[in-house]
């Protein structure tokens, strides 16, 4: 029997220095060590991807982008070489590749300002006046996607919702082309927005 002397100390997960020994036994199957070292990695992950993320749940989502790459490509780890840089260089691919995705994301949106508020403008909702033969004749002049967001907004009155099922167009769509088509319409018909 080993005595308290003999017994090997237990390597500490929060402890960086210990991080290449918990890896090298995770890589020889040792679950126990790769749960450990799982945990004693995460907080540092968590600190390196808050400094990237203003957003904690973005922060979160790399700190498990981080943590998956790492078990795709644990194997690859050498033993003899430094653990902490090798993670960090992981870390940093993940946090720069999803930044790189929210910035593409980004790029894309589109910031709907007042103005393109279809329904909050009284002149929007304004009975033109005219009958239904006449409203048709001037939708057929509209591009296709503003004809379809005032059919089935202003003449079919369905809600925003319904109408994007139906469409296929998103909410912000909807209401852009709305707004558009309606404008088009009074130019088209010669209506000039004063509600008779």
């Amino acid at each position: 029997m080993l005595t308290a002397r003999e017994r090997p100390t237990p390597l500490r997960a929060s402890d960086p220095n210990e991080w290449s020994t918990l890896m090298v036994r995770a890589q020889s199957g040792d679950g126990a060590a790769y749960r450990r070292l799982l945990q004693g990695i995460t907080p540092y992950l968590r600190a390196i991807a808050s400094r990237a993320h203003r957003n904690p749940s973005d922060a979160e989502d790399t700190v498990q982008d981080i943590l998956l790459t790492l078990h795709a490509v644990r194997q690859t780890y050498d033993g003899t070489r430094p653990f902490k840089p090798w993670l960090a260089g992981i870390a940093q691919h993940r946090v720069v590749d999803r930044l790189r995705a929210q910035g593409r994301i980004a790029a894309k949106e589109v910031v709907l300002e007042f103005e393109h508020e279809t329904f909050a403008a009284p002149d929007a909702n304004v009975d033109m006046g005219l009958d239904v033969h006449t409203m048709r004749a001037g939708l057929r002049g509209l591009p296709d996607g503003q004809r379809r967001a005032v059919t089935l907004l202003k003449m079919e009155e369905m809600s925003l919702k319904q109408a994007s099922e139906v469409s296929g167009m998103s909410v912000a769509s909807l209401k852009v082309s709305t707004h558009r088509g309606i404008k088009a319409l009074r130019r088209l018909l010669g209506h000039q927005g004063d509600g008779t």
